[in-house]
């Protein structure tokens, strides 16, 4: 084959394997035009509709396209666009009778209003099922008909937030799996802004809740509406601050917006009626820990949490602790009576507590609740012994939190210090005590902390702890039997500790040790801890062991006599 001819060949092969590319663009180009041409039919559609009532069948025409969408994925354009139809008919009147309104025109309000119902329908179905972003979407179109519905409907006040679009968004929101989109966007932009969107919501999530199906209620209810709820702000202090609106309020003065009393009640049977469902143990958990931070301050009869903490309390482990701190939240903030608090927080203090991994939450807690300075001697004494006997079973980083906790407490109270020094007074005693020892009056098994004889005891456990195999714990424990000058520990500086961290950390008679270590350590860390532990002078080590220690060496060796050569003659 010529050259000229290898070159033509050539050249038509390159234009070959061109063609599949520029396939590629026509088959991208053809389908941005038919996008572009999909839009611009549907504002077509929308702008016939406006322009004249002989389009209405149009808007049948955009609903099949947007049922037939994928409501996951599927592009909203069609949705957008009939939102603004149902909009502008809203505003024109064209879906309200009125007197003088004919037969005809009735009739075709009502298919009208159908058509509107499908729609309506179908956004909620996108902002239950829908991406995030159509979730989004459908928000704003719904939050939107809403406004719409309650300005230029008759009497739809009270029709638009109790039956009509509302309850449906809500019930959308907190019945969806995978709606944490929706539900973020619900809170910031329309829950935490608007007074009437908060009250209403907690009406209709009370009435959600209070089926009297159980079916009705889907497993993943109680969580999404805990999401909700607990983004709702602190209540408002007057009703004067109750001026936030998203509908125009109503022009009745005494309507229940306007009333800080009614948002409470709503508030307050929205949580009652979560309760109510019978929580399983990781939502009993949630509701805890709001007690005193976003639920007890919306209660007008905050009375009627005590049977809930109560009952969670027997539910045991870490549930009746977080039970224990929002009944101390009743006790020290709302004056509630409570005469066995100390008790069953007593009756928490087992083997487990000190292994557990919510030890340095428990340690926070009992350090608040034994804070006051009025409490007994007897019961304080009762707590300090309990743990102290607890400390001779309890692994090194539960031990360092329990010693410094102690001294504070000994600091607060120092009625309780007879505990650590008590002199005995006579010779007969003292004979007796060193032949034949002492029981000790201390009752572990007593429930009642004020009848333990916990004050007529010793702490002679921490004494035992100074010899503690461990030389962290052991130096750390004697600060309990030298001279209390210091005022006290922070304590968060020997919280949240692991075996690796205490032994990597020589404790210093400063006593600081850093927090934020982790807890359940492998025996290969412990090791390594251990290893990596630095020591304060190197170790001396006899390379060489001499050969001669109590005879002088040759005249001439280079090694030194011994000491002991030249201060004695041993010849």
């Amino acid at each position: 084959m010529s050259p000229l001819a290898q070159i033509c060949m050539a050249g038509k092969k390159r234009k070959r394997e061109a063609l599949p590319s520029q396939s590629k663009k026509l088959k991208f180009v053809a389908q941005d035009k038919t996008k572009d041409n999909a839009q611009a039919r549907i504002l077509l559609l929308e702008s016939q509709i406006l322009e004249s009532r002989i389009h209405y069948n149009n808007i049948a025409v955009l609903i099949a396209t947007l049922r037939d969408q994928d409501v996951r994925q599927g592009d909203l354009t069609v949705a957008v666009s009939l939102c603004r139809v149902f909009s502008r008919l809203l505003a024109a009147g064209h879906m309200t009778k009125t007197k003088d309104t004919l037969q005809d025109e009735y009739i075709v309000q009502q298919w009208l209003k159908e058509r509107y119902t499908e729609f309506t329908a179908i956004v909620i179905t996108i902002l239950k099922e829908g991406s995030p972003e159509n979730q989004n979407t459908a928000l704003t179109l719904s939050m939107r008909l809403l406004k719409d519905e309650a300005s230029h409907l008759k009497n739809s006040e009270e029709y638009v937030w109790r039956a009509g679009l509302f309850p449906e968004i809500l019930r959308a929101l907190v019945e969806s799996d995978a709606g944490e989109e929706g539900r973020e966007s619900f809170t910031e932009q329309y829950l935490q802004q608007y007074d009437d969107i908060r009250l209403y919501t907690f009406t209709i999530m009370s009435e959600i809740l209070s089926s009297d199906n159980p079916r009705e209620i889907a497993a993943v209810v109680p969580s999404n509406v805990i999401k909700v709820l607990s983004d709702v702000e602190a209540p408002p202090t007057s009703k004067e601050q109750i001026s936030n609106f998203y509908i125009s309020p109503p022009k009745r003065a005494k309507h229940p917006l306007y009333s800080l009393k009614a948002h409470k009640k709503a508030a307050q049977e929205a949580w009652l009626s979560l309760i109510r469902t019978g929580l399983g143990t990781a939502h009993r958990k949630a509701l805890l820990s709001l007690v005193s931070p976003k639920i007890a301050p919306w209660f007008l009869k905050v009375e009627l949490l005590m049977d809930f903490l109560t009952d969670s309390y027997d539910v045991g482990g870490s549930v009746s602790l977080l039970a224990l701190s929002g009944l101390f939240y009743l006790i020290q903030e709302k004056n509630l009576d409570y005469p066995l608090f100390y008790q069953k927080l007593y009756s928490l203090l087992d083997a487990g507590i000190l292994h557990s991994k919510h030890r340095s939450r428990f340690l926070r807690l009992l350090d608040t609740f034994l804070a006051s300075t009025h409490l007994p001697a007897a019961l304080v004494a009762s707590f300090i012994k309990r743990l102290s006997r607890l400390m001779l079973h309890a692994p090194p980083a539960g031990i360092v939190a329990i010693i410094p906790w102690i001294y504070n407490l000994l600091k607060r109270h120092p009625t309780c210090t007879f505990m650590v020094h008590r002199e005995v007074r006579t010779a007969e005693a003292k004979q007796q005590l060193t032949e034949e020892g002492m029981n000790d009056p201390f009752n572990m098994h007593e429930n009642d902390p004020m009848h333990t004889n916990a004050i007529e005891s010793s702490l002679w456990e921490i004494e035992m702890l100074q010899s503690h195999y461990h030389p962290n714990v052991a130096t750390l424990a004697k600060i309990i039997s030298g001279q209390f000058t210091k005022q006290g520990y922070n304590l968060e500086d020997f919280l949240d500790h692991s075996y690796a961290s205490v032994s990597c950390l020589w404790v210093s008679s400063a006593i600081s040790l850093p927090s934020g270590l982790v807890i359940n350590v492998t025996l290969e860390q412990m090791l390594d801890a251990e290893l990596l532990k630095d020591l304060k002078k190197p170790p001396v080590i006899e390379y060489e062991i001499p050969k001669r220690i109590f005879t002088k060496h040759e005249a001439e060796s280079p090694l030194q006599n011994s000491l002991l050569v030249t201060l004695w003659d041993f010849s």
